[in-house]
């Protein structure tokens, strides 16, 4: 149980009870606690404010290279994921995580390849040590280029 002291301290007392199995008898501890809280800021949004195309040659068009300009407000990353999903954003297609340096300001380019031309669900994670913010899109990819 937990209850006020009847002293002028305002800190609250803990009462517990234990059950002592071999005799049958109770143990009472009373005392004091403290604890403290730190709040952090954390990552407060992101945003996607670009989506590129990258232009590659015929030999090269395996896949489609789409580069993503993303800002965030808050504290600054340290690692981003990507996650492409179908076009309902319910089907997992990949997730690729990477470790990321942001040293000042929360602008940042993610580039990502697509195996194939087709419309995708793109979730981009942002997270630090104590936080998460997460941004959506929708695109379309069409053979090297991307609308």
């Amino acid at each position: 149980t937990t209850g006020q002291s009847s002293d002028s301290d305002s800190s609250p007392t803990v009462e517990s009870v234990e059950d002592n199995p071999d005799g049958g008898c109770h143990i009472y501890r009373n005392g004091y606690y403290g604890t403290s809280i730190d709040v952090v800021e954390g990552i407060l949004e992101v945003n996607i404010i670009q989506m590129t195309s990258i232009q590659m040659t015929e030999s090269q068009a395996e896949n489609s290279l789409v580069d993503f300009v993303v800002t965030c407000q808050g504290s600054l990353p340290t690692d981003v994921c990507t996650v492409v999903s179908d076009p309902t954003c319910q089907v997992s297609k990949s997730m690729v995580c990477d470790p990321i340096v942001v040293t000042d300001e929360c602008l940042l380019t993610i580039r990502r390849a697509f195996e194939e031309p087709g419309t995708y669900c793109i979730n981009i994670t942002l997270g630090d040590d104590t936080s998460q913010a997460l941004a959506s899109a929708l695109i379309s990819v069409n053979g090297g280029e991307s609308t």
